[in-house]
């Protein structure tokens, strides 16, 4: 697949990186359903343990964030409150421990299994479309994705990003993080300007 992003988009800084993300597609090919499930991602936040408190690189390496340590183009699935699992991109050298939580997307194909999988595919309304990726653990649970995941090559075939469209920097909006409580002075946190199926304006 020409469009499928490669290893250097991956090993950079992870700032640039963050940005670069936003319009991207992320693709599952879901065994589990046998389907091809795509979104356009919208919104991201970037972690980077060598100064950020908040990451979970910060205090080094362990048995959970090893993937983190990586070089660029893995994807890092963890575990959050007992119930939830959230999605990061591995980016940067190896080492670097910096990585892209993925915070929301729009969703663009796969819809039925999306519905089934956050609302048990009841009478949906465009509400719920809006709302069926518009937060880190909405995208696991949507996309099927849980610790069997973490570790996941991005330069394979099962799980994957494509190169569709740059996102100008005029429609890039920068604020600090959210949900943490740790390192919040840091602006970074990117969305798409004026996109509805962001988590948090």
């Amino acid at each position: 697949m020409t469009n499928k992003l490669k290893k250097d988009f991956y090993n950079r800084n992870v700032l640039l990186v963050a940005k670069e993300l936003l319009g991207k597609i992320f693709v599952v090919e879901d065994e589990k359903t046998n389907s091809t499930l795509k979104a356009k991602i919208v919104e991201v936040e970037a972690y980077d343990g060598s100064i950020d408190k908040a990451a979970h690189t910060y205090n080094g390496k362990t048995k959970r964030n090893e993937i983190m340590f990586e070089e660029g183009g893995y994807l890092y699935v963890y575990f959050t409150y007992g119930i939830h699992y959230c999605a990061n991109i591995v980016v940067g050298k190896e080492g670097e421990g910096t990585a892209v939580l993925l915070r929301a997307m729009e969703p663009i194909c796969g819809h039925k299994i999306f519905y089934e999988r956050r609302f048990e595919n009841k009478n949906n309304t465009k509400k719920d479309e809006v709302n069926l990726l518009n937060g880190p653990a909405k995208i696991c649970q949507a996309f099927g994705l849980d610790k069997n995941e973490n570790g996941t090559d991005l330069l394979k075939d099962n799980i994957y990003l494509l190169n569709e469209s740059i996102i100008p920097a005029r429609n890039i909006v920068k604020t600090t993080r959210i949900g943490i409580k740790k390192s919040t002075e840091f602006p970074w946190r990117f969305y798409i300007k004026n996109n509805q199926y962001i988590s948090k304006k």
